[in-house]
């Protein structure tokens, strides 16, 4: 006894604490972690700082550039010449071989670069802008895509467990009325048909409470995937369906004013315009010259022997400073071409940005239009359960009586467990229709 006292001692603060590290949410809370810990929502974060990086990079092009260059060459087999032989006092039209310069040489530059005019660098400047406003839209609209997923996978587990809940009581029911049935058969006031109409309703029940059980497992393994955890996580849910259903009720919400300017589609949209007008200046800018200054400074040394790093080698020195200029002329119309094709692409967008436009109003009175129908649903199927639950209650009178047959009953009991079905699957409805609704709205 002492020593089971001592193990429960010991056990007691493990089980404390692991009960400690079980996840719990309610469905705000799984939005706000799954806003930091979503795997896309990791990489978003990501893209914004790849962008902000990028655009250093395009504004580093313009500054200015200091390059280093040492270049050490051995001629193995040193190149001879011949010249004639009268240039030493030798004989006329005789050559004499001779090898110029030294076996190995070494040199060393360092170069300083400005750019001064580039007509493409300035447009690429203004584009970091917009492609930074680009990434900053993804990650809104990747925050909004993730924040519809927690709660339609939210929903669903919550709708998993509703059913595994109802299918056990069905299930219980039901294993009552065959017990009482079959001992009714049995004592011969009974028929077969009515065991086996219960037997058959049983069975299907059974299976539903089964697959609710895989659904319940499977659908908290979908909602771990999308708050960032390990899939096996056993992470605990504390609101339930009914509540967050009359939570999420709000028809103030369809009044609402509508500004499409904060439509995250609409903003991107809008970027998609800004970079193709920014394509077109950049196609335009090719014709524009070009104007790079430099100046260099290094040194070249000779010696038949590698001591260039010795303090007393000689080195000669030198610098130059000069302008580069490119102008273009003459491209067969290849640049007109390029700048006409990126007319094209930017009448396009501005095409597709009025389509989404549209798009985006229709969206919003579609998703007005399914929010009231989730709503009017969800009030038609809590009536519909509560007929039904009548209607199954009188029949498990009537049956218990015999003024009812089994199969009348079992029409009774399978309209109840659509009605149940029907009425579960409304409230995730309205759940997610309201989520749907607050997305285009941008709330």
């Amino acid at each position: 006894m002492r020593k089971t006292l001592i193990s429960l001692l010991l056990v007691l603060p493990w089980l404390a604490s692991a009960q400690d590290t079980i996840p719990s949410f309610s469905l705000d809370q799984a939005i706000t972690y799954a806003l930091e810990h979503n795997y896309s929502a990791i990489n978003a974060e990501r893209d914004i700082i790849d962008a902000q990086k990028q655009k250093w990079e395009t504004i580093a092009t313009g500054l200015p550039q200091i390059s280093g260059a040492v270049s050490y060459q051995n001629q193995l087999k040193q190149p001879v010449s011949q010249i004639p032989s009268e240039f030493f006092g030798g004989e006329p039209g005789t050559f004499t071989e001779v090898v110029f310069g030294q076996a190995q040489s070494m040199s060393a530059t360092a170069t300083f670069r400005q750019q001064i005019f580039d007509g493409s660098y300035i447009v690429g400047v203004q584009a970091t802008k917009t492609f930074l406003e680009y990434s900053q839209n993804n990650k809104e609209k990747t925050e909004l895509d993730i924040r519809k997923s927690v709660v339609e996978a939210y929903g669903n587990v919550l709708l998993a467990q509703e059913s595994v809940f109802i299918s056990e009581r069905n299930k219980a029911t039901l294993e009552e009325n065959l017990y009482e049935t079959k001992r009714i058969y049995e004592n011969g006031l009974g028929d077969q048909e009515s065991v086996d109409q219960l037997q058959i309703t049983l069975s299907t029940v059974d299976n539903q409470l089964k697959n609710a059980r895989r659904m319940e497992e499977i659908t908290l393994q979908m909602l771990n995937l999308v708050l960032g955890l390990p899939i096996e996580s056993p992470t605990v849910l504390t609101e339930n369906l009914d509540d967050l259903t009359q939570s999420k009720i709000d028809l103030g919400l369809i009044d609402s004013e509508f500004n499409i300017e904060n439509n995250v589609n609409y903003k991107m949209a809008a970027n998609l315009n800004q970079q193709r007008a920014l394509e077109l200046k950049l196609a335009k800018s090719y014709a524009l010259p070009t104007l790079n200054a430099f100046v260099n400074y290094g040194g070249n040394s000779f010696s038949d022997n590698f001591n260039f790093l010795n303090s007393g080698q000689q080195w000669f020195g030198s610098s130059i400073l000069g302008v580069d200029l490119n102008i273009p002329i003459f491209s067969s119309l290849k640049r007109s071409a390029s700048t006409q094709r990126a007319k094209i692409a930017l009448e396009k967008a501005k095409t597709q940005f009025t389509e989404a436009q549209a798009q985006i109003r229709l969206q919003l009175e579609s998703a007005k239009s399914d929010y009231i129908l989730a709503i009017e649903q969800y009030g038609t199927s809590k009536d519909n359960l509560e007929l039904a639950e009548r209607i199954e209650k009188k029949n498990q009178i009537k049956y218990s009586e015999g003024l009812a047959t089994s199969f009348e009953l079992r029409q009774a009991q399978t309209q109840l467990y659509t009605s149940q079905q029907e009425y579960l699957q409304s409230m995730v409805d309205v759940i997610n229709k309201k989520t749907e609704l607050e997305n285009i709205l941008n709330q």
